[in-house]
Formats: structure tokens, C-alpha cells, sequence
């Protein structure tokens, strides 16, 4: 079965043709500055690609309706379309997506993946917020947990290179990219994450802050009357690193630190000290780790900031070996040799995930 990858983000569309040995065998790239769909140019670069026996669409939210990959029928796309409102940012890009390519390909079967799918199952201690009863039935109010696409491969590539069994293991999966999220993956199974209801919550993203104090927000709401609509826009797209350093790329800001500047080396800072936090809860949720996985942008790219996460968490068995840390390229163990924790190197490959999924879905 040749699959069409479709992966909808907020500034591109990701097209990968993979065939049935998982092989890239074709792969376009559409900029969208504003997330807005261009329905003739998405015809235009799939009328260039090699035929396909089924579509796989990357869904950012499921809510509770959605928790295995599903066929893409009327009866489904209109519960998609119900949950716009958990993600107001990020399911529009997705469902114009899924206007667009199915215009060119109206009778390939398109199946949906969902990005909150892999925390589904989550155990109510980790899923439930300390909210009012009424107010979580009402509105499905729950730690839903996004990247899961991204964390369901990193686990099942780890247990690979580790020579284990996915049920024989406890990791900690580090999406760092512009948005980041870790999880605990316990025999195969995600039991907590760091994001929540939404992508803002958990550590210090790009742009996003992470999660602050909800009295700090409803603090400016009632004293510098700040609206709703400038407090989403600030902590979406004005906070995180580029809040604090001026800029969203790691990259800069790791070279800026070194050079001395002050607001990089607190902006390194505070994201370090957030991240080592977080794996360090993630880890006490399954009574400690077997491995340590690094993957996205950041994740694979900055030995920087794998060298001084894992500095703060020698006392759950994490030891890198310096020279593997600094020439790392995925897919690879970073670790020492007699460290307790393995720590890993692995290229997120969400194109991967989403092919398996749609021959989960179509039972191929």
C-alpha cells in the first residue's frame, strides 16, 4: 500500500508518498504563512506525485470521541469539525487540509491520526484537572496531551535500537521543536505528558510560555484589563523563548549565551531548569526510567541542551557520554556505557507513525 502522508501545521503543509517498505518516495513541502489552505497549489503539487492507495491525515485534536486512527467518513469529518473549538489554532489547518487533497483525490480512503490519540488512555490521576465535576463533564474538561503522533514513534524506534520489548520498559520521550512535550511511556503505553487541555501547557516552548500561574492571567485580566484575545496571542506567539530572549530560534540563543548575553543565557536557563523538571516527574509516574529519548529540532540538534538537562538528572541514572552527546545523529545512544538510563538520539519520523496507523485503520 502507497500512503499519502498529509501533516498540516500552523506555517506548511508536509506532503510524504511512502511506500509499502515505509521509503520516502516522494515528499513536497507547501509554505503557508498565515496556516490558509491554496487548494490549487496543494492540486498541483499531489498531481506531481506518484499514485496513492490511501491517504493519511495528521489531526491535531480527537477530544474523547477519537482514540485509534478512524476511516474519514461524512459522520466523522463533522465531529472533527465539533471539535474546532478545543483547538481553535490548529484543527482548521488540518480539516482545510482535508478539503484540499480530497478536491484532487475524492475516492482514495482517507484515514484520520490523531495527535492526542496516544494519551487517551492516560490514567484518570494524570488526566483529571481539580476542577469542579459539572464543569469537566460539561465541557470535557481533561489533560488531553498533544505530539502523540511523534511519542508513539520515538517509544517503539527506542525499544528497537535498546533490543527490548516496548512492554518491558519505562521512558521518557522528549519532543523538543518549536512546540514541546515529554511523556511516560509505560509498556508501550503513554500514562502521563506534559501538555494538557491545550498546547500551552508544560514546558517553555518557542513562543509559547509554558504553564504559568492561571492566577497570573486572570491578574491582568482584572487589573490591567487585558481582553481574551491579546492574552492568547501574547502566550501563544509572543512568549517562551522569544519572549524572554527575542527570539524563537535555539539556535541563536545557544550561540548568544555563549557570547555572554545576558537575556539568552536566562532564556537557556529557565527552559533547561523546566525541562529537567518535567522528565524528572515524568519518570516519578512510572517509579523511575529505563530510557531517555531526545527527538524534534531541538531534541536532535542541540547537544547543548541535552548535555545540561541530563547534568540535573544523574540521580535517576541519566549519564551521557560527552563525545556520543556532541557527534550525535539520530538514530543513536548517547549514554554512557554503564550508565542505568539509556539515553537516545532518534529523528522524529511522524510520517512513519501516521503510515502505520492507516494500515491499522484499513486493515492492511
Amino acid at each position: 500500500m502507497r500512503i499519502l502522508v498529509v501533516n498540516a501545521g500552523s506555517s506548511s503543509l508536509k506532503l510524504r508518498v511512502l511506500d509499502p517498505d515505509d521509503t520516502v518516495v516522494a515528499s513536497q513541502d507547501l509554505p503557508r504563512p498565515r496556516g490558509e489552505a491554496d487548494d490549487a497549489s496543494v492540486a498541483r503539487l499531489i498531481q506531481g506525485l506518484p499514485p496513492v492507495d490511501a491517504v493519511g491525515h495528521r489531526i491535531v485534536h480527537g477530544g474523547t470521541a477519537f482514540s485509534e486512527p478512524v476511516v474519514i467518513d461524512h459522520a466523522v469529518e463533522e465531529r472533527l469539525r465539533a471539535l474546532t473549538d478545543l483547538a481553535p489554532l490548529h484543527q482548521p489547518n488540518s480539516l482545510a487540509a482535508l478539503d484540499a487533497v480530497r478536491a484532487v483525490l475524492p475516492t482514495v480512503p482517507a484515514v484520520a491520526c490523531f495527535d492526542t490519540a496516544f494519551h487517551a488512555a492516560m490514567p484518570p490521576a494524570a488526566a483529571t484537572y481539580a476542577l469542579p465535576r459539572e464543569w469537566r463533564t460539561r465541557w470535557e474538561l481533561r489533560r488531553y496531551g498533544f505530539h502523540g503522533l511523534s511519542h508513539a514513534y520515538a517509544s517503539r524506534r527506542a525499544s528497537e535500537l535498546l533490543g527490548r520489548s516496548p512492554e518491558s520498559l519505562r521512558l521518557v520521550t522528549c519532543h523538543l521543536g518549536a512546540g514541546a512535550s515529554l511523556a511516560a511511556v509505560l509498556h508501550g503505553r503513554s500514562v502521563d505528558t506534559t501538555m494538557g487541555f491545550t498546547p500551552l501547557e508544560g514546558l517553555v516552548m518557542a513562543t509559547r510560555s509554558g504553564t504559568i500561574d492561571p492566577g497570573l492571567v486572570l491578574w491582568l485580566q482584572e487589573h490591567a484589563g487585558m481582553p481574551a484575545a491579546e492574552l492568547t496571542a501574547t502566550l501563544e506567539h509572543r512568549s517562551g523563548l522569544l519572549g524572554l530572549a527575542g527570539t524563537a530560534d535555539m539556535r541563536a540563543i545557544l550561540a548568544s549565551a555563549e557570547a555572554g548575553d545576558p537575556r539568552a543565557g536566562l532564556a537557556l536557563d529557565v527552559y533547561v531548569h523546566r525541562l529537567k523538571a518535567a522528565i524528572a516527574a515524568m519518570a516519578a509516574s512510572m517509579n523511575g526510567m529505563d530510557g531517555l529519548v531526545f527527538t524534534g529540532g531541538v531534541g536532535e540538534n542541540a547537544p547543548t541542551v541535552r548535555r545540561r538537562a541530563a547534568q540535573g538528572l544523574a540521580f535517576l541514572g541519566v549519564q551521557l557520554d560527552s563525545e556520543r552527546n556532541l557527534a550525535a545523529r539520530p538514530d543513536i545512544e548517547i549514554s554512557t556505557d554503564d550508565a542505568p538510563v539509556r539515553a537516545l538520539v532518534i529523528t522524529a519520523r511522524e510520517d512513519l507513525q501516521i503510515a502505520r496507523e492507516v494500515r491499522q485503520a484499513l486493515g492492511a
